[in-house]
């Protein structure tokens, strides 16, 4: 019996056996199978798949091209002792069967949703470990410079904010567990590169707050007040608003409790 076979793809291409790792260097080929991954178990149409490997403007024989990477995709997948390629024709066009074999991001999935209900029952160093055992799976961003169609597009955008929603709820399990100071870095970085983010605002004010600097903290509300107005118009969302007023009036409810 072959092992079990792992796809990665949040991140370049690979395909993990055992001790083997291997990948793709023809990137159409490689664009084409990690579509069918992250369509895996339904069939995708040869014109979506056209759409995804030459964008727009397809070579004149594109359907003859999409054949023979199919076929090199075949040879690439295939294992001593199975029979049947997990990638079939299925008209109107291919499916990738998973079958016992894994799939990175159906993982970073089931993580999530497990970390959510430990943070939901208070479980909080169940819920950091879930959570940073979720954050491990991810590597780069996904074939960024090759995503011409909106499948790829479309699951690169869902990745990066399940990556940040993530992010976000590790953070709150981190100051749940008294874990402020470690985290102010992170969050300043982090509230720059996504500056929209109110979350992310948010926990850095409590984060500083936790940590004496309480001027720093409402200053940092003031910033993410000027970008929100200048970028979209709006002021902050209630939940920063209400975190501003209760720093200033050092409100109790800020402190840490840590539970027993």
């Amino acid at each position: 019996m072959g092992h079990i076979v792992r796809y990665e793809i949040m991140g370049p291409l690979r395909v993990v056996e055992g001790e083997r790792k291997l990948t793709i260097r023809a990137r159409k080929i490689e664009v084409l199978l990690t579509v069918l991954l992250v369509r895996a178990d339904q069939v995708v149409p040869i014109d979506q798949l056209i759409a995804e490997i030459w964008g727009e403007y397809p070579p004149r024989r594109a359907i003859a091209g999409l054949h023979v990477y199919v076929s090199q995709i075949r040879k690439f997948l295939r294992r001593p002792g199975q029979s049947e390629s997990p990638v079939l024709t299925r008209p109107p066009g291919y499916v990738l069967r998973l079958g016992p074999d894994r799939l990175d991001f159906h993982c970073f999935e089931r993580l999530v949703c497990e970390g959510r209900d430990h943070l939901r029952e208070r479980r909080y160093q169940q819920a950091t470990a879930t959570f940073e055992s979720a954050l491990d799976l991810w590597r780069d961003p996904l074939l960024d410079d090759v995503c011409h169609g909106p499948i790829l597009e479309g699951f690169q955008t869902w990745l990066k904010e399940a990556r940040l929603e993530c992010i976000e709820m590790l953070t709150d399990s981190r100051l749940m567990l008294g874990r402020h100071r470690e985290l102010v870095s992170d969050l300043y970085q982090l509230t720059t590169e996504h500056p929209l983010r109110e979350a992310l605002h948010r926990q850095l004010m409590l984060a500083l707050y936790r940590c004496g600097r309480r001027a720093d903290a409402l200053h940092v509300y003031q910033a993410a007040r000027k970008t929100l107005n200048e970028e979209l118009g709006l002021e902050p969302c209630r939940a920063l608003q209400d975190m501003q007023r209760a720093i200033l009036t050092s409100d109790d409810r800020l402190e840490l409790h840590v539970p027993a």
